[in-house]
């Protein structure tokens, strides 16, 4: 016994006389082996596959043991003298910390795995099995198989842990569960189609995940909506510590509140003066009597009648893709990525809360797709909220939203992020939203301060910097005050020369979301202020250049970058 003692001892000994960066490295691949192990979804998304077939466990005991190991990693780090370590562990130890301490926050303060059914949704987490070639497809499909398997025990620990939602999650997971189904039924044909040897094995499962799928679609509808009387509002207190662990920035909410209003004004008044000389151009006829808001109005009015519809909408961003492809190339903006990107119809189940997204391949996936994925009008909308919907996203916003979406924006950025190499893969997983929507939202005023588009796209991207404005001061006034929705509705058509549909819709993810709507206005502030700073102490250095450096080091926080970019 003394001698496996002092075996014991000297062993613990010798770990602590490791150099820090060592030490470091060790912590950082028990996280990096626990998280994907116990996030078997997140995996998936990530690009490691050894869990494809398993589910989170999001049992009582299974909240539990994600809380003691994140304790024990928290302990290990704080016990990490930082300034023994290389600046680049440094900055991953910060963010790792955050992290956790984030992670205990929300497991034991927010609590959202009790009141949000939205993130029971398991219609993605099958999807991405089957939606990259990472290896052939019968071996995707026996993970599907094995993932469906293993649904009804995740369906049935939700159903233990929810209580109490906000009508407003209920139902929209109602929607969700529903695309879910439609999913497993229809568009899952297409790959047995081509993998026929594994039709029995899948049927099998699907048959009975379908099953558990609409079993938890009544209990929701019959059983949970009718108790589901939780209020949407975060309340300030709990909605300023979210917003400190998601945008991980040193601003507050009243700094933030107060250069919003700043920029506000600051973007209308830019409006105008895009708006006056295109108004004459459009309309043929003076605005001299007009006020600055009816040019602008009448200007965005115009434009919208170029638009698609359901059936142009995914072609016409393929072809905007390309225009702004070549743009970035001629005019040696940033540097390309290689890898390919897909433009597809949104999938049912991932509709309801945005419009469109990018889904890159994980950090951890070799090669790989991206996705510029566009949602068409539901089938179930009216021809007058459906007409709403495509003057909102007219073919020059199409054209910025594809700048934000993939080129240059969240598709270029990813791509750099995946190419970026660090002693351990912390900053790969960890990555900030506020810098990836950031950059995103820099991209755009980058792109109109080259010319792309003209003026009209120099409208719809004013207009889009509405909104991240608006966004930031939205998420504040519904979380931490008492913003009605027709309050809110009528606020963003004014100020954001928003369609109806369009507030509506921004109305409603402002409910089912909660500090995510403030990272695209912070972050763009906060890159804005990395390019200028960057720029001031390198005045000689080509576009491509700066921006090249500014995107170096993989997806973390502004402030890290700021710290990554001094001598």
């Amino acid at each position: 016994m003394l001698r496996k003692l002092a075996l014991s001892l000297a062993l613990t000994s010798l770990a602590w006389a490791a150099p820090a960066d060592d030490r470091f490295a060790q912590v950082a691949g028990d996280f990096l082996e626990g998280y994907l192990r116990n996030n078997p979804e997140t995996a998936t998304v990530l690009g490691d596959h050894r869990y494809d077939g398993d589910w989170s466990d999001v049992s009582a005991a299974g909240v539990e043991r994600n809380l003691a190991f994140a304790r024990e990693l928290l302990a290990r780090l704080e016990a990490l003298p930082a300034s023994e370590l290389s600046r680049e562990n440094a900055v991953d130890r910060d963010m790792l910390i955050h992290s956790l301490r984030g992670q205990l926050w929300s497991t034991n303060e927010l609590k959202e795995y009790h009141w949000n059914p939205l993130i029971y949704n398991p219609g993605p987490a099958i999807f991405a099995i089957i939606a990259r070639d990472y290896a052939p497809l019968p071996q995707r499909l026996e993970a599907v198989a094995s993932r469906l398997e293993n649904l009804p025990t995740f369906l049935q620990q939700a159903r233990a842990q929810l209580d109490n939602p906000p009508p407003i999650h209920c139902q929209t997971a109602i929607a969700q569960n529903t695309g879910t189904i439609a999913f497993l039924e229809n568009d899952l044909e297409e790959f047995l189609k081509q993998a026929p040897e594994k039709r029995a094995r899948v049927e099998a499962a699907r048959r009975l995940a379908v099953q558990a799928l609409r079993e938890y679609g009544t209990w929701l509808e019959k059983d949970l909506l009718p108790r589901s009387h939780g209020d949407f509002r975060l309340g300030r207190e709990r909605w300023r510590k979210k917003l400190f662990f998601t945008l991980e920035s040193s601003l507050t909410p009243e700094e933030l509140q107060a250069r919003a209003e700043r920029d506000l004004v600051r973007t209308h008044q830019e409006m105008t003066r895009v708006a006056r000389p295109l108004y004459a151009q459009l309309l043929h006829r003076s605005a001299d009597k007009l006020s600055d808001s009816q040019v602008c109005r009448a200007v965005l009015h115009k434009l919208a009648e170029s638009r698609p519809d359901s059936a142009t909408i995914v072609p016409l961003a393929g072809e905007s893709l390309k225009k702004a492809t070549a743009f970035v190339a001629d005019h040696k903006l940033v540097s390309l990525p290689q890898e390919p990107c897909q433009i597809i119809e949104m999938p049912e189940f991932n509709r309801g809360v945005a419009i469109a997204y990018c889904d890159s391949p994980g950090p951890l996936e070799k090669g790989g797709t991206t996705y510029y994925a566009i949602a068409p009008t539901p089938s179930d909308w009216s021809a007058e909220r459906s007409l709403s919907f495509y003057r909102e996203y007219n073919k020059a916003m199409l054209d910025d939203l594809t700048v934000h979406e993939a080129m240059p924006g969240h598709y270029l950025q990813l791509m750099h992020a995946n190419r970026f190499q660090a002693p351990t893969k912390v900053r790969a997983i960890l990555q900030s939203g506020t810098f990836v929507e950031g950059w995103a939202t820099y991209a755009e005023q980058m792109m109109v301060a080259n010319g792309y588009g003209g003026a009209p796209v120099h409208m719809q991207q004013l207009k889009m910097r509405l909104r991240l404005i608006l966004n930031a001061l939205l998420d504040q006034k519904v979380h931490a005050g008492h913003l009605s929705e027709a309050e809110g509705v009528r606020w963003l058509m004014q100020a954001g020369f928003q369609e109806e549909g369009e507030a509506t819709a921004k109305w409603r993810r402002a409910c089912l979301t909660s500090a995510q709507l403030s990272t695209y206005y912070v972050g763009n502030c906060e890159v804005n202020d990395l390019v200028t700073a960057y720029r001031k102490d390198h005045p000689g250095e080509s576009w491509q250049s700066v921006h090249d450096q500014i995107l170096a080091f993989g997806s973390p926080a502004p402030r890290y970058i700021a710290r990554l970019l001094k001598p």
